[in-house]
């Protein structure tokens, strides 16, 4: 979960634009000149080398000259996010490779990581239409079937956790909390691109926009850990949840996906963990900090797996340390629990700074080579 959203949409108006990726554009080198979309981002600017460019396969190079860490988005004209990038650091650079059909979209920078960010209109027009390689339209099949699993097992799940909180049994939602929340962390990536249900569903209270109302997990995680106690409107607002959770559901098998989307993804999972797991500040009043970054893990390699076999072909030296990172994190995590098949993790309350920071370090041995598979994938 972002620490701040978007600008949330009507659902009307993301309804109406959830057409699912059909056909393939042109694959091509997305380093070529004219694909390549120079993005400098400061604290009060958002300035773009082009305005206009080819369908297809482009490239945002990123740079930060700004003195906040900001966030770099390309959006749908409903915000619908077709890509992104976090956490890019004052005097760092970036580079993202995403997939884009003819249309407009907006180009965003969010300086502070918050707000709507400061936007520019952006055209891709034309584009060549070539055979995409069939592995990469079966990795995408592929995918969209696990994030549509992942879904229909997470709503049984929540409804247990609503059960218990609308019973006002305490000590039965806090059992059912973690568990609740796995399926929604392997796939975020997916339910933050529609825009409007992951505000509602998993903000946290230092996330919320002006005027917004602090509703869904970590609102009951609140009352449950640091309030001690259910309230009616506890109760009203378990039942909300389910209704978000049934909304997200419904719609994942129309989410816009494309090779890159997934491998981008991938490295927005890594990111989640990166400033939020580690920093102890996504399950704050909870603990179980462990549970959702372990499926941010799964979500990430999930995947890097399906990509893999086109990713190996077109650089087998990134495969070999993705392979040797995700098989490094792991092992690490498996430290926090005592059976490898259970999501039984230690409080991370009880987790050390020391021990955090060894964390943190193989977070970013893995995302660093992680945020080029996108390239790998296209080239």
């Amino acid at each position: 979960m972002r620490a701040v959203r978007l600008s949330v949409v009507t659902a009307a108006a993301t309804a109406a634009a959830l057409v699912a990726v059909t056909g393939c554009t042109e694959k091509g080198s997305s380093g070529s000149g004219d694909r390549v979309i120079s993005v400098t981002a400061t604290d009060d600017k958002c300035e773009i080398s082009k305005k206009e460019f080819p369908a297809g396969h482009i490239e945002l190079a990123i740079e930060n000259k700004g003195s906040k860490v900001t966030e770099v988005y390309v959006l749908f004209p409903d915000d619908r996010i077709v890509t992104e990038r976090e956490n890019i650091g004052p005097g760092t650079k970036q580079k993202v490779t995403a997939e884009v059909k003819a249309g407009d979209y907006t180009i965003a920078c969010k300086p502070g990581m918050k707000g709507d960010g400061i936007r520019q209109a952006v055209k891709a027009t034309g584009g060549k239409v070539a055979k995409r390689d069939p592995r990469l339209d079966a990795a995408v099949a592929a995918y969209r079937k696990y994030a549509q699993e992942q879904a229909d097992a997470t709503l049984p799940l929540a409804e247990t956790f609503a059960k218990a909180v609308k019973a006002g049994d305490l000590d039965a939602a806090k059992k059912a909390y973690a568990p609740s929340r796995i399926g929604w962390e392997r796939t975020e990536p997916v339910a933050e691109s529609f825009g409007d249900i992951d505000p509602k569903v998993d903000v946290r209270a230092d996330g919320l926009e002006a005027g917004q109302k602090f509703t869904g997990w970590h609102r009951l995680e609140k009352s449950l850990w640091e309030d001690k106690k259910i309230t009616a409107e506890d109760k009203t607002l378990a039942d909300e949840l389910i209704t978000d959770l049934t909304d997200w559901q419904k719609r994942v098998g129309k989410a816009e996906i494309t090779p890159t989307s997934m491998a981008n993804g991938a490295k927005e999972l890594l990111d989640e963990v990166a400033t939020g797991k580690v920093t102890g500040e996504e399950e704050r009043y909870s603990h179980t900090d462990l549970v959702d970054f372990k499926a941010n893990v799964e979500g990430a390699e999930q995947s890097y797996e399906l990509l893999k076999p086109v990713a190996k072909e077109n650089d087998a030296a990134l495969v070999t340390e993705l392979d040797k990172q995700f098989a490094a994190l792991n092992t690490l995590l498996d430290k926090y629990r005592t059976d490898k098949n259970s999501y039984d993790f230690t409080s991370y309350d009880k987790v050390g700074d020391a021990d955090r920071k060894q964390l943190s370090d193989a977070v970013n041995a893995l995302a660093e080579p992680l945020s080029k598979l996108a390239a790998a994938v296209v080239k």
